[in-house]
């Protein structure tokens, strides 16, 4: 597959099949993600890669401490509450999830299912706990940094069959996430990426997000034309 093909038809993956993901095969995409650009070479970032029971342990404590009305904790500053056209397409991709799962919008029960999902990390087989260093927590450079690393751990495993999500849910609950996988104090817990093979009958992995045109992302000055 080469860039242009994985960058085009790369969606996000909510619905994963039983198939473990080989160590050798995460230990591959993980070198390819590593060329990402950094900040004068800061290589800011560290990756947590969990399968198994300590990702079970995960998903149970992460779920149970939702249920149980535990306000969510993350390590990075929390974004308020999108408005204006970013919350029209948070949104719009929402519609398009619960139309292709059925999911009525009076089906509070399913709904709330849905939710459960995220913070189980779509029971995908695999999770991978991104991480930066705190001594760059107040430096944003980072936050972008280690987000250019994740999108290319993300195209790395598409490119070899394997879907993703890149998940704030399933680190919502960082308390668990840090304990469980022991992650050393001088790390900043970022997000998760859930990973795994894609489950073809799982109809929400069909859905394509909409995409703004060039015309309205970009703008070009001093060309001829």
């Amino acid at each position: 597959m080469n860039i242009d093909q994985a960058i085009k038809d790369r969606r996000s993956i909510r619905g994963f099949t039983d198939e473990p993901v080989s160590q050798e095969l995460l230990e591959e995409i993980i070198e390819l993600a590593n060329r990402a650009p950094s900040s004068m070479n800061t290589q800011p970032w560290h990756l947590h890669v969990l399968t198994g029971e300590p990702l079970e342990q995960v998903r149970r404590g992460n779920t149970e401490r939702m249920l149980g009305g535990v306000p969510p904790s993350r390590e990075i500053e929390d974004y308020a509450a999108y408005e204006g056209e970013h919350r029209d397409r948070q949104i719009e991709i929402a519609v398009q999830l619960f139309e292709a799962m059925g999911i009525e919008r009076h089906d509070k029960e399913r709904r709330q299912d849905w939710v459960m999902r995220g913070f189980r990390q779509f029971d995908a087989p695999v999770s991978v706990v991104v991480c930066f260093d705190r001594s760059l927590l107040t430096n944003t450079i980072a936050h972008f940094d280690t987000g250019a690393m994740t999108y290319g751990l993300v195209l790395a495993a598409w490119s070899r069959g394997l879907g993703a999500v890149i998940n704030g849910q399933g680190i919502m609950q960082s308390p668990v996430v840090r304990e469980v996988a022991n992650i050393p104090d001088d790390q900043v817990i970022l997000t998760c990426v859930a990973l795994g093979w894609p489950d073809d009958n799982f109809v929400a992995n069909s859905v394509v997000s909409r995409r703004r045109p060039t015309a309205n992302t970009a703008r070009f000055l001093g060309f001829d034309g």
